[in-house]
């Protein structure tokens, strides 16, 4: 069927987001029948997909989103932080934060299906790596239940309402009223912002990150010739400083810069317990291969090399 008109291809461009020359051909190979044109493409965009998904995504936005009952982060990759300011993936971030809501695990967020699109965010994921022309990730999230304890969040580096470069959030348990605790929630999660904690407490620290600090700073004292009983104590000093830097609890809260958070937690009426926290910084952990760089990649087919 040679005879496509402008309006069909149209159309078909709106309800993928495909080229226009791919609607046309899609068009073409099934007789001008929109779904089966859509079914073609989609087929098509998976192999697309395929070829983009080995490419290291680092670059993205982290998305937040509340309910009554749930509160929940996302990370979303993308290659290039040009795409990471496009509506599309702004789009794309908060329909999935919105979901993360109604599932425990990545897992089962991956099965949700997406308002609208009748498919799962799986698919969906799939079919925007096609659209947009860039890898991109769902990488990981986490939700906290909300209705029996006080969670706040904070988005910093915010590019959108919700939508920034690093998330947290906090879960707060109190009887003090839902006014104060919120402040002191927002002002908690502004702290584990800026300072990266490693755990709430010294006992939560885990215990590989403690043994490798210990076995660093056991060899940093050796080396001063000291003996023994002085690297003993040397050793209980910079443990001392590690945890002020490190756990949440023992550290000068960056509001004021002079308490402890265990100080202002207890300050208020009745004490409030840190029930459990969580920070997604974006890109945090993953390597960016030298040779694998998009931006390159780019410049080189326009140059042509």
């Amino acid at each position: 069927m040679s005879n496509i008109s402008a309006s069909l291809v149209k159309e078909l461009r709106e309800k993928t987001g495909a080229g226009m020359m791919d609607c046309k051909n899609a068009l073409n190979e099934n007789n001008g029948d929109i779904e089966s044109s859509v079914d073609w493409l989609r087929t098509k965009g998976l192999a697309k997909a395929a070829k983009k998904s080995g490419r290291i995504a680092s670059e993205g936005l982290i998305g937040i989103a509340s309910s009554q009952d749930f509160n929940a982060v996302v990370e979303i990759n993308s290659e290039t932080d040009f795409v990471a300011r496009n509506d599309i993936f702004q789009d794309v971030v908060r329909n999935v934060s919105q979901l993360s809501l109604l599932s425990s695990d990545i897992e089962g967020l991956k099965k949700q299906t997406v308002s609208g699109k009748k498919i799962d965010v799986d698919s969906y994921i799939t079919e925007m790596i096609s659209s947009i022309g860039e890898n991109i990730n769902l990488r990981r999230m986490m939700r906290f239940e909300s209705s029996q304890s006080h969670v706040s969040s904070y988005i910093h580096g915010q590019v959108n309402e919700g939508l920034g470069k690093i998330g947290v959030m906090v879960n707060l348990k109190s009887t003090e009223n839902k006014e104060t605790i919120d402040d002191l929630g927002k002002k908690i999660a502004m702290h584990i912002a800026a300072t990266n904690p490693l755990s709430i407490s010294i006992a939560d620290m885990p215990s590989d990150v403690l043994d490798r600090e210990r076995k660093i700073l056991i060899e940093e004292a050796r080396e001063s010739g000291k003996p023994e009983e002085i690297i003993e104590k040397m050793i209980e000093g910079r443990l001392k400083k590690f945890y002020q830097e490190s756990v949440l609890l023992e550290q000068t809260f960056v509001i004021d810069g002079e308490s402890k958070v265990s100080d202002v937690l207890n300050s208020l009426g009745s004490p409030v317990e840190i029930v459990e926290f969580v920070r997604y910084e974006l890109g945090e952990g993953i390597e960016k291969s030298g040779t694998d760089d998009f931006a390159s990649e780019v410049d080189s087919m326009v140059s042509g090399n």
